[in-house]
């Protein structure tokens, strides 16, 4: 403590002065200039009227401010009044130093606040010196009115200037640079009063060149409305060059704790705006993604049954149709859902960085709508995509084999009714009964060649049964008419066998009384029958219907093909010695004189319908080389394609692989500031986006290859549904580095954390990274918080330098395995709330960015919202819209529920609730 008598007999005696800080000499008084008479008549109105402000609550006041304080006693009841603390009971003899304890009491009271009062001494107040009495007064009122004002740091007087400046800042006319000429012409009081009570003041009314009437208008206002008294007149200030400077700050320092109250209330309400429109925009962005998400499921959900409608088609025209309204699906559809499932993901992520940053809880998408909700049903899209791809391929070559197997079923029975027409009638007539022996002998002879011709085509009726079969089983559309066809000709096949056995029978029985049969017509009728037979079959086989899928198929043809002509010369041999017999025939009935009646007994077959057969044969061949050229060229325009697109193809899967693999090394080896990253990414993304052309060139090829039938492809083992993926995957992982990157800004700009500091964390992230996955295992993510001087026992960081696993594990082993295994629990909590084993780089930095930095708390919310409800513990809906701007403050309204507390009144809001929600209660 200070000994005021030592330092006043100093200055008495003419002794060395008491040192002073020069940052305290504000609040030292002018001891070396005597004061200037005016000055001298402010400070004595102005300090009287400060004092009185607060002796009239203890119920008295000061007429003279040297004489009334002289005997110690009001001046220690000022003290007390001003700091709410009792003094040392005052001595109420009269004599002089009963006086001097008094005052000095105070003086030790004063100076036990940390206030240096130099020169000044118990004597010269008792004395009543007006300049040392002025000065303790002074003393006074800086440290008990103007101490704790402070503004950005600023001192006591310049935190009261810059305060003023700022609140009159916008008013005309107005310019504070100082406490004395700048308020000599009163606009300045004014716009102080005007600021916070506008009501009280028409400024626009007020003139710069009318002092006065300024000057009394604002401390006319001041007494009457602000319970400030009038410290000073306006005559005084007007007539004087430069008004007082030490009154002016005490008159000024009333209107600032006058207005302190409304200067809380206005900060804590910039805080819960601030707070309530970073929800707001958080709100907004979780509505947005819900909306987004839901019409995304309700398209899937909508399209998933299409793709699973498996109901076939009955003909290839509808079923090319329905491929191509898939095509469409693939081409026009899907790729807008692609991209804003994409987006979707990024939104999100987004949304989850700016509520970590502004602290707040983890945004949970309502039941169904989260992310890994939309992957799934996305992946049962795509897997439906798939099948229903394959199904319809299938079914094309399903139909295109029904409608093969059905036209073959059509001519073989067009041939076998062909065959079969009056036959029931040949084997039911009675020719025999009146016919000569040789007559009946050629007709036993007949129906011996008749059942060789039965026998014959009896692997037709097979074949036009085993077709009809493969129809049923292909569920062929028109399966009943097939069915009925092959049921008639079936059962007329039994009842001509039937038949043929019954006149075999009759015919044997009288074939003992005939004879004389002509071997050479026999031998014509044995010949000529299969010989007939074979060049059906082979008309049958030139105009059957084939149906190929690759080059090797149609060569097999070909082969098969020319060694079918190979055998034609042999054939014809065949067919000129079936044609002499016939010659012989006559030869001999001619020498014999013998007349023929009719044709060959034995056989209906002709020599003209041999030739006729034998004619249609070689005109059939040709066009069966035709046909199976014409065949060849589709089959090698078919292959052309083939390697038109396994060509491109082989070209973009890789290239795509490689972009993949280029990605991920960017996002593990980034360089230079992360906007440098972020136009490095975007500028890459840009030249996988002008590759697209390449993509849709094979989309190009790809419908050629589907239109043309294809279904395989050996020269690439690239599938387009394959590249398509990967192309979608391509573009959804370089998107995604893209937003890493902006998530990383949104971080660093929000938590205040440098490039350097960034670059640090990246570093030190990659170098523990050591499979380049991406992610850190727990004991990767401790070493490398011990990496970068974090501190896990005692959870604050201290640079270190930097320590690589080997190091870090032998730091494990020294000490026993112990680096703050709870504190550690609690960080691996915070960065891997699902358990993983994993911590991200977005985890980890959010994490090192919150652990430095300061953010707003629940704690600070209610604080605010408490400064609003003038200390109680609810608010009023009439208080928020006063505070508050309208749409924060409705907001407000709209979500507060009802306080119930004990003290509640109606109407009262609860704000403690409120500002939980806001957080989570794991922040309070």
């Amino acid at each position: 403590m200070v000994d005021y008598h030592a330092s006043n007999s100093q200055a008495s005696s003419g002794g060395p002065a008491v040192y002073m800080d020069p940052r305290e000499q504000e609040n030292d008084w002018d001891r070396d200039l005597l004061l200037d008479p005016a000055w001298e008549k402010q400070q004595r109105k102005t300090f009287t009227a400060w004092c009185n402000s607060h002796l009239r609550k203890a119920g008295t006041q000061i007429e003279n401010i040297e004489e009334d304080f002289r005997d110690g006693l009001k001046l220690m009841l000022l003290l007390e009044v001003i700091s709410g603390e009792r003094l040392p009971k005052p001595e109420r003899g009269k004599m002089r130093v009963h006086k001097i304890n008094n005052v000095n009491k105070a003086l030790d009271y004063i100076a036990s606040k940390g206030v240096k009062l130099v020169s000044i001494g118990a004597e010269e107040i008792v004395d009543g010196n007006a300049k040392m009495t002025l000065g303790m007064i002074w003393t006074i009122i800086l440290r008990f009115a103007i101490q704790d004002i402070s503004v950005e740091e600023t001192s006591a007087k310049e935190g009261l200037l810059l305060w003023c400046q700022r609140k009159t800042a916008p008013y005309k006319n107005v310019n504070v640079q100082n406490f004395h000429i700048s308020w000599k012409d009163g606009l300045a009081f004014n716009a102080l009063i005007h600021r916070h009570r506008p009501e009280l003041i028409d400024y626009d009314k007020l003139r710069k060149d009318d002092p006065l009437t300024n000057l009394n208008n604002a401390f006319e206002v001041a007494e009457k409305y602000l319970d400030i008294p009038k410290m000073m007149d306006a005559e005084d200030i007007v007539g004087t060059l430069r008004p007082d400077e030490k009154a002016i700050m005490t008159y000024v320092s009333c209107f600032y704790h006058a207005f302190s109250g409304a200067q809380k209330a206005e900060t804590a309400a910039n805080r819960i705006c601030k707070v309530l429109a970073v929800n707001q925009e958080n709100e907004h962005l979780m509505e947005d993604y819900e909306k987004l998400a839901s019409d995304l499921l309700e398209w899937i959900r909508r399209t998933i049954p299409w793709l699973e409608n498996r109901a076939p088609e009955k003909t290839m025209a509808e079923m090319q149709q329905k491929l191509e309204d898939f095509r469409g699906y693939r081409r026009v559809h899907k790729p807008p859902k692609v991209q804003e499932k994409c987006q979707l993901e990024i939104n999100f992520n987004t949304l989850q960085t700016k509520l970590r940053l502004s602290n707040r809880p983890a945004f949970m998408p309502s039941e169904g709508r989260m992310v890994s909700d939309i992957n799934g049903s996305w992946h049962n899209l795509e897997g439906a995509e798939k099948g229903y791809e394959e199904w319809m391929l299938n079914e094309i070559r399903r139909l295109e084999r029904l409608d093969h197997l059905a036209e073959k079923f059509r001519q073989k029975a067009t041939i076998h009714e062909s065959w079969t027409d009056g036959k029931e009638a040949m084997l039911t007539q009675k020719d025999y009964e009146t016919a000569s022996l040789s007559e009946v002998k050629a007709l036993l002879r007949k129906h011996e060649a008749f059942e060789s011709d039965l026998a014959a085509h009896q692997d037709r009726v097979e074949q036009i049964a085993a077709i009809a079969q493969e129809l049923n089983e292909l569920d062929y559309y028109d399966s009943p008419s097939v069915n009925a066809r092959c049921q008639k000709i079936c059962e007329q096949w039994d009842a001509l066998g039937s038949l043929t056995q019954s006149r075999r029978e009759s015919l044997e029985r009288t074939e003992k009384q005939l004879e004389s049969i002509d071997e050479l017509y026999l031998e014509y009728a044995k010949r000529a029958a299969p010989f007939n037979n074979w060049m059906e079959g082979a008309m049958e086989d030139l105009q059957d219907m084939f149906i190929v899928h690759n080059i090797e198929e149609i060569q097999g043809l070909i082969t098969a093909h020319e060694q079918f002509k190979s055998t034609l010369p042999e054939a014809n041999k065949e067919r000129e010695a079936i044609q002499a017999i016939q010659a012989e025939v006559q030869k001999i009935a001619q020498y014999n004189g013998i007349k023929l009646s009719g044709g060959n007994p034995y056989t209906t077959i002709t020599p003209k319908s041999i030739d006729d057969k034998w004619h249609k044969v070689e005109q059939l061949v040709p066009q069966r080389d035709r046909a199976l050229q014409e065949e060849l060229a589709k089959q090698q325009s078919n292959d052309h394609l083939r390697r038109k697109f396994a060509n491109q193809a082989n070209i973009v899967g890789p290239w795509i692989q490689t972009k993949m693999e280029e990605i991920g090394r960017i996002s593990i080896e980034m360089n230079g500031t992360l906007e440098d990253q972020l136009v490095n990414l975007r500028e890459y993304e840009q030249s996988i986006i002008e590759y697209k052309p390449n993509i849709d060139q094979l989309e190009g090829d790809h419908q050629l290859i589907q239109e043309a039938l294809i279904f395989d492809n050996k020269y690439t083992a690239y599938t387009m549904e394959h590249l398509r993926v990967g192309w979608e995957q391509l573009l959804t992982t370089i998107a995604r580095t893209i937003n890493e990157i902006e998530n990383q800004i949104l971080t660093r700009d929000a938590k205040g954390i440098s490039q350097e500091q960034l670059h640090e964390y990246r570093t030190s992230f990659n170098h523990f990274d050591k499979d380049h996955s991406g992610a850190l295992m727990a004991e990767e993510f401790k070493a490398c918080l011990i990496s970068l001087g974090y501190d896990v026992e005692n959870n604050k960081a201290k640079r270190t330098g930097q320590m690589d696993m080997d190091n870090y594990r032998a730091l494990l082993v020294a000490t026993g395995n112990s680096l703050g295994d709870a504190e550690f629990a609690r960080i691996m909590g915070i960065v891997d709330p699902n358990n993983s084993g994993a911590v991200t780089f977005q985890a980890f930095i959010d994490f090192m960015s919150r652990e430095t930095t300061d953010t707003d708390t629940a704690d600070q919310v209610i604080a605010s919202f408490k400064i609003l409800a003038a200390d109680k513990n609810f608010i009023t809906a009439e208080e928020l819209r006063r505070e508050l701007p309208p749409d924060q403050a409705e907001y407000c309204i709209a979500r507060m529920a009802p306080y119930s507390g004990p003290d509640a009144k109606p109407g009262a809001l609860d704000y403690m609730s409120f500002s939980t929600a806001l957080y989570g209660e794991s922040d309070l």
